[in-house]
């Protein structure tokens, strides 16, 4: 059996930022899922219409883990429908994107099932095909990419 070259691959944490420019989702917290196959994104009041001849959905997303007060609408043309099984078991056909996706300086395109994570507790799930060859991951680790800045909340006297 021969033995596969990583080093030339970058290295990442279980859980890292990552950033969907082309959904106007400047950072979003994922969990590094290596035993789930597809990569999926929270979602709700999905909304299917057809734009010159093709598939398209109008979703919304809540990038804040635990909460609500920020949302993003986006739009983005569906690749597909694809029967997803869920970590309880249950199979729910779920619209399927391309999307770039933006990790440690490197932009790629993945493909993410649209599902709402409301009562999860990561809003993103980034799955094996989406980092299969760029990334190695490191399961003791988060946040090789480091964090994003946040707000200092004012002091109120």
């Amino acid at each position: 059996m021969k033995k596969k070259k990583t080093s030339s691959l970058s290295v990442i944490g279980w859980r890292e930022w990552v950033g969907l420019p082309n959904l106007g989702i400047q950072t979003i917290k994922v969990k590094v899922d290596t035993g789930a196959r597809s990569s999926s994104l929270h979602a709700f009041d999905v909304e299917e219409f057809s734009r010159g001849g093709a598939q398209w959905v109008r979703f919304k997303v809540h990038p804040v883990q635990r909460r609500n007060e920020n949302t993003i609408e986006a739009e983005a043309e569906v690749l597909e429908y694809r029967s997803v099984r869920s970590s309880s078991g249950k199979a729910s056909m779920r619209p399927v994107i391309v999307t770039d996706v933006e990790l440690l300086g490197f932009t790629w395109e993945a493909e993410l099932t649209l599902a709402n994570r409301d009562e999860m507790g990561f809003r993103m799930l980034l799955g094996r095909e989406a980092i299969r060859g760029r990334f190695v991951v490191d399961s003791g680790r988060s946040f090789y990419g480091g964090q994003p800045m946040r707000k200092k909340k004012r002091k109120t006297k």
